[in-house]
């Protein structure tokens, strides 16, 4: 097992890996910029080095260079576009540091979508549709001749890295070369590839994604599916597992199309195959993600299984130890993304000071986060703030300890994202199981005033008229009146 490793990130994921770490006796480094030298991974970890410049959390010179300087074994990367650079993995393989995760060989060949999509489709798994090639923002008519040959909608995406980043869905012709534009311009930004290819859109889909494990011994499993089709900008707001909606025989299927993916491209470590559910049922590849991803949380409440743990392990050249037979999915398990942005003032973000900070708590409810009272949110990075995960033996019960973990939530000081996901959760369609890809793009009602709602806000509005209309007078604080600030006065006479 490794002696030292370093998390090349920070945020919820960095804290995550450090508790791992410790549990496991490993020890841990942390990296930071200005803006996090007092965050929490900063804080847990065993020793901490200071990044040269803002954005370095993206920099893989500038995480190997404090890798040697730590005298790490390892890194684990997270999920933030250092997982995914292939460069960095093989800098790190020459010099004798395992990165945690898939090696470098894997990672280029994932790294190329369109490349991807036709080695599985050669295998005989079917898979969305994609364009011939990927197109720079200057290759417009040829983008044009094949948007029209692939019919709209379809989806513009980013052709390298997996982050969802410069995907956007493109209704007509006269939307299709403003979208490419600002596709290109975050592929460029986010993965140093300003190409996009475009891919048949599915309306009315689900988003299934399947979570495996496959050591360097030729043992791969799957960890049952997530259902992601509930997303805002590309990025997955609440997810669940397992999907609701599918029958037995379509969720077998799934599996066994992740896992012949999976021993495809030899993964080692945690990947996520990722496929579109049509209206029909049928099921079509979409594409890897070779790292953990955000909603592990789910999974890992369904398996009981510590997937960074395993990570650890088989990076480690540890055999899984068990069978699929042996990977046990029990009950259902809902995750909701706490971001501290303002849903109602178009997702602007929400950097500033956390006052208060109230996490829920009570059986089967987890919350990884970085945050705290009297911690900042700052403004360079993603709004991910928190991650909350509950557990229930049957969906109805999961859907009881969502509604009420979320309504014990309180984060005060930041704008968050807590009263939209308490409306999703709530909407009729979220809790029949029947919501789309299509769902996140209607209209959520209020959730209907009871009569405790109503007493509660009268007192609201008598407590905040009170406070307006108060007379200042002075006031003696209680500490001063008590048996102890006497003795206090009295000391050394």
């Amino acid at each position: 097992m490794f002696n030292k490793v370093l998390i090349a990130n920070r945020g919820e994921i960095a804290v995550r890996v450090v508790r791992a770490c410790c549990d496991m006796g490993i020890r841990t480094v942390a990296v930071y910029e200005p803006d996090d030298m007092g965050a929490l991974h900063v804080r847990l970890a065993d020793e901490a080095h200071p990044l040269p410049r803002q954005g370095d959390y993206r920099n893989p010179d500038a995480m190997l260079t404090i890798a040697r300087q730590a005298g790490v074994d390892a890194i684990h990367p997270g999920y933030g576009i250092i997982s995914e650079h292939p460069g960095f993995v093989r800098a790190c393989e020459e010099i004798g540091i395992t990165v945690i995760g898939p090696g470098s060989a894997t990672l280029e060949q994932v790294r190329n979508k369109i490349d991807t999509l036709e080695k599985v489709r050669a295998a005989g798994i079917p898979t969305t549709r994609p364009s011939s090639r990927a197109f720079s923002p200057s290759e417009s008519e040829a983008m044009f001749a094949e948007a029209e040959a692939i019919g709209f909608p379809l989806v513009v995406k980013a052709h390298a890295g997996g982050h969802g980043r410069g995907t956007h869905l493109v209704y007509n012709r006269e939307m299709l070369l403003n979208v490419v534009q600002r596709s290109s311009g975050a592929a460029q930004a986010f993965y140093g590839d300003a190409h996009v290819y475009l891919e048949a859109a599915m309306p009315a889909s689900r988003y299934i994604e399947v979570p495996v494990l496959g050591d360097t011994h030729g043992t791969i499993v799957h960890l049952g599916e997530r259902d992601g089709s509930i997303q805002r900008n590309t990025r997955k707001v609440i997810g669940e597992s397992p999907a609701p909606g599918l029958s037995q025989e379509q969720r077998e299927a799934i599996w066994a199309s992740a896992l012949k993916v999976a021993h495809l491209f030899n993964i080692h470590g945690v990947a996520t195959i990722e496929f579109v559910v049509d209206q029909a049922g049928q099921h079509y590849f979409t594409e890897i993600k070779p790292r953990i991803q955000v909603e592990h949380l789910a999974t890992e409440m369904v398996t009981r299984i510590d997937t960074v743990r395993e990570q650890l392990r088989i990076a480690a050249g540890e055999a899984l130890g068990y069978t699929q037979e042996q990977v046990r999915l029990s009950g259902v398990a809902i995750f909701c993304r706490i971001n501290a942005e303002d849903p109602w003032h178009g997702y602007m973000p929400s950097p500033g000071h956390i006052n208060s900070f109230r996490i829920p708590g009570g059986p089967n409810v987890r919350v990884d986060t970085y945050a705290y009272a009297g911690t900042d949110v700052p403004v360079h990075y993603d709004s991910l703030l928190a991650k909350l995960a509950v557990w229930g033996a049957t969906r109805s019960e999961c859907l009881n300890r969502v509604h009420r973990a979320l309504q014990e939530f309180q984060i005060e000081g930041v704008r968050t994202n807590l009263g939209l996901l308490r409306l999703i959760v709530n909407d009729p369609e979220f809790v029949a199981g029947t919501y789309t890809t299509d769902s996140s793009q209607h209209h959520l009602t209020e959730a209907p005033v009871t009569d405790d709602n109503l007493g509660d806000l009268a007192a609201i509005a008598a407590l905040a008229f009170l406070a307006l209309n108060r007379e200042a007078s002075p006031v003696t604080p209680s500490a001063f009146t008590s048996g102890w600030y006497h003795d206090s006065r009295r000391l050394g006479s």
